[in-house]
């Protein structure tokens, strides 16, 4: 999944409970520049609230950020491949991340955990956090 230009949204906004992202490609397009000055183009989005996302073997690229994970929404996020992104940002949601890994070029971050992000699990011990997703670079905004 891709776009000719780099539209200001994201590819797919999840709005609802018990949803699946299996196995896709969701990438780019190139942007000139460091992607701190990219338009802010998403793999996904969660809407306040949801529950049980499951996102596996997917691969996110040349994106701003891969997923932006809105507050209080919950799921699995593992088996995934990221690179050329900003990564998952995660405001006030409740994920598990495991087996993830990230490609070249690398992420400016690979997970960043907004402020009000819960403390503890799923995310505490960072240490852990890293081991489980093939040494990923944290943000800890916390």
């Amino acid at each position: 999944m891709t776009s000719d230009n780099p539209y200001p949204v994201e590819f797919i906004q999840i709005g609802g409970n018990n949803n699946q992202i299996l196995n896709c490609q969701i990438y780019g397009p190139n942007q000139p520049g460091d992607s701190s000055t990219w338009v802010v183009n998403r793999g996904f989005v969660t809407q306040n609230s949801i529950t049980n996302l499951f996102v596996r073997n997917n691969i996110f690229h040349t994106l701003r950020q891969s997923a932006y994970l809105n507050p209080n929404s919950t799921g699995t996020i593992m088996d995934n491949v990221t690179y050329n992104t900003r990564g998952f940002v995660v405001g006030q949601a409740s994920f598990l991340f495991s087996g993830n890994s990230w490609g070249i070029p690398e992420n400016a971050v690979d997970i960043a955990l907004l402020a009000g992000t819960q403390v503890g699990a799923s995310y505490d011990p960072l240490t852990a956090l890293e081991e489980s997703n093939s040494s990923a670079t944290i943000s800890d905004q916390r």
